[in-house]
């Protein structure tokens, strides 16, 4: 039983990347007789892409999300409150890459939002900081190459992890690296914190991507071009 609860933890820990947050807008629009755009990221990989992406959408449909529906139960600000509890947690790699890009106004409102929201906001479990002006600075070590003059790189599906870029996908194990939370935990504590933290967030989420399988008509190149503006417009902030 051990074996198969870590087995599922981990699948869970990897989810992160299966969806969009749930702030995120989409419009659904299509007209039939237009001609089709330039795909927006290189994909020489296009079959073996869509082969993972089919694995990531039944995963998603029969185990990711029935398990966030029933976390709903719980009332909103309390998923609310552990949603904050992981961001806060994840402070250090976005200080750093911060740094790393030079920000630094931006370094220190990410010190500043981890001391006010570590005291006051009782362990991360609220986010004064917000109120307080000091919003959330989002740099992870992909928008960190990028800043630096790195291109995108092909497009790329992970099995489980979802959407990603060659250069983001080495980010990804960069940030692994200067996260201090994998080296102070256990790996089985560290996944089914991980697992936790994403069925949470899709808890929270407002069913984004069965609006995307519903309006659709190739959910494949949807997800890809907006993951790729998504990327490109990060980079440029």
């Amino acid at each position: 039983m051990k074996k198969i609860f870590l087995f599922l933890s981990l699948v869970l820990w990897l989810s992160a990347g299966t969806v969009f947050a749930a702030d995120d807008e989409f419009v659904f629009e299509e007209d039939p007789f237009a001609e089709a755009e330039p795909a927006s990221i290189a994909d020489p990989l296009e079959p073996v892409n869509r082969g993972f992406f089919w694995f990531n959408d039944k995963l998603y449909v029969y185990l990711l999300k029935p398990v966030a529906r029933g976390l709903r139960v719980i009332p909103e600000p309390a998923r609310v409150s552990v949603s904050n509890f992981f961001s806060n947690l994840g402070t250090p790699v976005r200080v750093a890459n911060n740094l790393f890009q030079l920000k630094i106004a931006n370094t220190g409102s990410e010190l500043a939002r981890l001391l006010l929201n570590s005291t006051f906001g009782l362990a991360g479990l609220f986010d004064p900081a917000s109120s307080w002006g000091l919003e959330k600075k989002e740099e992870d070590l992909g928008q960190t190459f990028g800043h630096y003059g790195a291109g995108t790189g092909f497009y790329l599906v992970l099995p489980v992890f979802g959407p990603s870029s060659l250069r983001d996908g080495i980010g990804r194990i960069g940030d692994y690296f200067i996260d201090p939370l994998p080296h102070a935990l256990k790996q089985e504590e560290l996944i089914g914190l991980s697992a936790l933290d994403q069925e949470n967030a899709l808890s929270l989420d407002k069913d984004t991507y069965e609006g995307i399988r519903k309006h659709e008509i190739d959910p494949y190149l949807f997800v890809r071009d907006a993951y790729a503006q998504h990327r490109e417009a990060k980079v440029k902030e």
